[in-house]
């Protein structure tokens, strides 16, 4: 059964004194370290499980590690401390528009991104023409991406993403994918695709819809798990802290 643990997890990356974060160099060594270097402790012991059928959202403010954690369950960040176990093919709708080549066209980018979620020849095969569908582009999916708009980009990068069969699926934030008539299109598919995923773990500041999605909250305080539990019950106490967080400003 697909399964997400993270057990006293620590995430500790390093920051070139007024050169910013270097990290590049990061992800291709884990390590870089030189004399004038310091560490941005990002995530901190942090502990939990989801296991199958579960909706997770992930809620704080910005810098608190949200976003983090879900490249941490992607495999995306290496360790500092702690184990990371994951069960299941993970989809990650972060990131979506990286891996492509801007010099091919539409068609073999659609290949190119799918061979990186994991598909093979004859899975990709078998999908091509209801992702070219979707995304409706027509005859630019013959010429080079490098001349789509970033709206046309963002369509066929959710059509691509959207065309696996999911079963740990992270999700950060609600991203726009072209006109409105399409958003309206991608808005119905994102929902199947979210109904159909073993696991969703959701990073989000729509509280209104984690509250009708999710069943349960995390809620992510400067790289610590400030609460974790029932839906309803964390919103209203993230809310209440936000409240008191303006009137003290």
């Amino acid at each position: 059964m697909a399964h997400i643990r993270l057990d006293q997890v620590n995430l500790k990356y390093p920051i070139r004194r007024n050169k910013g974060i270097f990290l590049k160099e990061f992800f291709l060594h884990g390590f870089f370290l030189k004399k004038n270097t310091m560490h941005i402790h990002a995530l901190r012991d942090v502990t939990f499980n989801v296991r199958e059928g579960e909706r997770l959202g992930i809620i704080g403010y910005n810098g608190a590690g949200k976003s983090t954690i879900l490249r941490t369950i992607g495999g995306v960040y290496p360790l500092s401390g702690g184990t990371r176990r994951v069960v299941g093919s993970i989809c990650s709708l972060f990131d979506i528009g990286l891996g492509f080549e801007m010099e091919s066209n539409g068609y073999d980018n659609i290949h190119f991104r799918s061979f990186l979620q994991g598909e093979t020849p004859q899975s990709v095969k078998d999908k091509v023409q209801e992702i070219a569908d979707f995304s409706e582009l027509g005859e630019f999916l013959n010429i080079p991406i490098k001349y789509y708009s970033s709206g046309m980009l963002m369509r066929l990068a959710f059509s691509v993403a959207t065309a696996r069969e999911p079963e740990i699926l992270l999700v950060d934030e609600v991203f726009g994918t072209g006109d409105l008539v399409f958003q309206k299109k991608a808005s119905a598919r994102m929902q199947n695709f979210l109904d159909r995923a073993k696991i969703v773990v959701m990073v989000g500041h729509d509280l209104h819809f984690l509250q009708r999605f999710c069943s349960r909250v995390l809620w992510m305080d400067q790289g610590l798990v400030r609460a974790d539990g029932p839906v309803r019950e964390v919103i209203a106490d993230y809310q209440r802290d936000a409240e008191a967080r303006q009137q003290a400003a």
